[in-house]
């Protein structure tokens, strides 16, 4: 007799927990396909049967069956239960296709790599973060074991949902973007401070002539220099005048001639004024000492 299943509940292996089943349990939580009160911790077949899902244990890959163990001799494949959770919710459309693939760029094929040893541990990474949620007791009891594995879920499970909330809040932004980008000017200028980068480059901003942008931030309007591509973000394709260079208010202000002025970076990228009109100044200034004509519009 077949075991009645538990519906939206969620089976993984008890003892040491890794980042690849914390990231798929919390997938699932983020689209409401499990229940957080119904998480069990066990190598028991017989108990794991009952489960809508089961990661990372159990010996099968049959997606139809919700079932995502990557241990077994017959399954080749470079993904742990992080990486087909998240292909099982693009193959069933719960994630937008586009979100699957900022999930899996930036996240989740990190996390599968760690998990299976194709990824030299260098710095921090998420894997390790998860890990070290881990009770430091070896001899740890199996509640102390639960309550740490819960703390890394909501870890987790924040994470995913504050990087999901960030990449559709900059898609939105995007049009914005594309709109000031359309003029092809020597510079961007933006009445609210948006994230723009993103979209910046996704629509050709690699071939825009736009060599700043003027934004808000807070209270002050800053003068940012624009990278040369997506993959040189730390560069600059032309940098601020040199006189500049970590200088603050008084002394920014008498090698700008510019009154609102408040501080420039050492590394010449960014500077911050206080009015919009300040940062146009700033902008022509730096313009006009690289002898480059920006039209009479600005």
């Amino acid at each position: 007799m077949e075991a009645e299943i538990i519906k939206k509940s969620f089976g993984t292996h008890d003892g040491s927990f890794h980042a690849d089943e914390i990231t798929a349990c919390a997938l699932l939580l983020l689209y409401d396909l499990i229940d957080r009160n119904k998480i069990h911790r066990t190598r028991d077949l017989v108990d794991l049967s009952k489960c809508e899902y089961v990661c990372d244990v159990g010996g099968i890959y049959v997606p139809n069956f919700k079932r995502f163990d990557h241990h077994q001799k017959g399954y080749a494949g470079e993904m742990s239960s992080a990486g087909m959770v998240l292909l099982y919710l693009k193959e069933k459309a719960f994630i937008d296709p586009t979100l699957y693939d900022y999930f899996n760029k930036v996240l989740v094929r990190q996390v599968d790599a760690h998990d299976i040893g194709k990824m030299e541990s260098k710095g921090c990474s998420f894997s390790q973060v998860i890990a070290n949620f881990s009770p430091i007791d070896y001899n740890a009891s199996k509640k102390e074991r639960y309550i740490a594995f819960m703390h890394a879920l909501d870890f987790a499970y924040g994470h995913l949902l504050r990087m999901r909330d960030r990449f559709f809040y900059i898609k939105k932004c995007s049009d914005k973007v594309k709109k000031t980008m359309e003029g092809r000017k020597k510079y961007l200028i933006f009445e609210e401070s948006i994230p723009w980068i993103d979209g910046f480059f996704e629509l050709n901003g690699e071939s825009h002539p736009a060599l700043f942008l003027i934004m808000p931030t807070e209270r002050h309007w800053k003068l940012r220099a624009i990278p040369p591509d997506n993959n040189n973000r730390m560069m600059v394709r032309l940098p601020l005048p040199l006189e500049w260079a970590g200088l603050q208010e008084e002394e920014l202000k008498k090698a700008s001639n510019v009154e609102g002025a408040i501080f420039c970076h050492k590394g010449r990228f960014i500077s911050v004024w206080k009015t919009k009109e300040d940062a146009i100044k700033a902008l022509k200034y730096t313009l006009n000492k690289a002898r480059i004509d920006y039209g009479n519009d600005i």
